[in-house]
């Protein structure tokens, strides 16, 4: 059965695989999620939506990356995801497509929740169906190249956002996504579903993955710093550009520059945390990551204007993808057996914080709270997860147990 699945793999179609998710996540990721934020100070400007009304769809989206995501748990198997993918690539070309006709906060909120759906699980399934085909093939290091995808859609999306916000208004700001996204949706689903892999997920050594328990003493802390970085993160990375526009002059380059400070770190950024995981060990390196994503959320709430601005854009940028690599390889060492179960948990968890994250600061401002003092809640959860990371097992001696 693993001879069949283990051939002489040559470079370019392994390559050509990891360019497919890397695809459906610039996709889906930067196209369909993450494109809100650079285009919400704009839409606010328009008069579509108030900034109340973007927090409000913005939770919507989350919920539904949160619902994608639990599916994906509950749809883990190869032949599950060979199904679910395409479907979910589907939803994401429509909801762009309709995103370009609505002007109503509820239908708005409607789309950017189905949206949210198809985001939540392609991001779980398209790389775990490209991780258990490298495994076969003895390749599975080369996996975390994928999350290039995410960087690389964050630049893509202030790009299109900066370059046509002189040129289109309102629902129509959302044409160069939407018409991005059909070729490259289709392209990159196709090449995956060409992807040979067993029915049963094996090991390296060909013998068949038992499943166990998800959670145990070694695992829960590592969900809960887990939940705190998608608390932590998601604030600067909805409200950056909205605050940048609150703090500083009309027309300073940081209002849209904000955003492209944030896709700049974040592309060098899989490279970087995946060398220092290699180098220091990935619970140490998952730690010093925190660490820095602290401080960052920090500089936006201790140094308003310009200098907070930068500091915070370039040092979320440069963490969050280093979080989601580092978090799931830790959690693999612990359970390796899980695999894309694994994976879907950790999103799944990460979508609830991301969900919650701009309600509370919806809730702040109705309150008459400012929205540079909301970020304190992004600082108090990445305290709490920096906390809870330090109680997390190192995965080689929780093995020994």
């Amino acid at each position: 059965m693993v001879d069949r699945f283990t051939p002489d793999t040559s470079r370019r179609d392994v390559l050509t695989a990891i360019v497919a998710v890397i695809v459906l996540l610039l996709v889906t990721h930067g196209l369909g999620r993450f494109i809100f934020t650079p285009l919400l100070p704009y839409l606010v400007d328009d008069g579509q939506i108030t900034a109340q009304q973007g927090a409000v769809i913005a939770t919507w989206n989350y919920l539904g990356y949160l619902v994608g995501a639990l599916l994906a748990v509950r749809w883990h198997r190869v032949e599950h995801i060979r199904l679910v993918l395409p479907l979910a690539l589907a939803v994401h070309v429509l909801t762009t497509l309709a995103q370009t006709q609505l002007d109503q906060a509820g239908p708005i909120a409607a789309s950017r929740w189905l949206n949210g759906v198809a985001n939540g699980a392609v991001f779980v399934q398209a790389p775990a169906l490209l991780l258990e085909w490298l495994v076969v093939r003895r390749r599975a290091a080369m996996s975390g190249l994928v999350y290039i995808g995410v960087g690389a859609g964050l630049l893509l999306s202030s790009t299109l956002v900066t370059a046509t916000s002189d040129i289109l208004v309102g629902a129509s700001r959302w044409w160069p996504a939407a018409l991005l996204s059909l070729p490259l949706a289709w392209w990159g689903v196709h090449r995956m579903l060409q992807l040979e892999l067993p029915e049963q997920p094996r090991r390296e050594d060909g013998s068949l993955i038992a499943k166990t328990p998800l959670l145990d003493r070694a695992s829960i802390p590592l969900f809960l710093a887990y939940a705190g970085a998608g608390l932590g993160y998601i604030l600067p990375m909805t409200f950056l550009p909205l605050l940048a526009r609150q703090q500083l002059s009309p027309g300073d380059w940081l209002i849209d520059g904000a955003w492209l400070i944030v896709a700049l770190a974040t592309l060098p950024s899989t490279w970087l945390w995946n060398y220092l995981g290699g180098r220091m060990g990935d619970l140490p390196a998952l730690r010093l990551n925190f660490m820095v994503q602290l401080l960052g959320v920090l500089a936006a709430v201790l140094l308003p204007g310009a200098v907070g601005v930068v500091i915070c854009a370039a040092l979320v940028g440069g963490t969050f993808i280093g979080t989601v690599l580092l978090t799931q390889r830790v959690g693999r060492a612990m359970h390796p057996h899980q695999g894309p179960r694994l994976s879907a948990a950790l999103v799944a968890l990460y979508g609830f914080a991301q969900m919650a994250g701009p309600w509370l600061a919806k809730k702040w401002l109705d309150l008459g709270g400012t929205l540079d003092s909301a970020f304190w809640i992004g600082v108090g959860a990445l305290a709490l997860g920096l906390l809870f990371a330090f109680l997390v097992p190192r995965p080689e001696s929780w093995k020994c147990h």
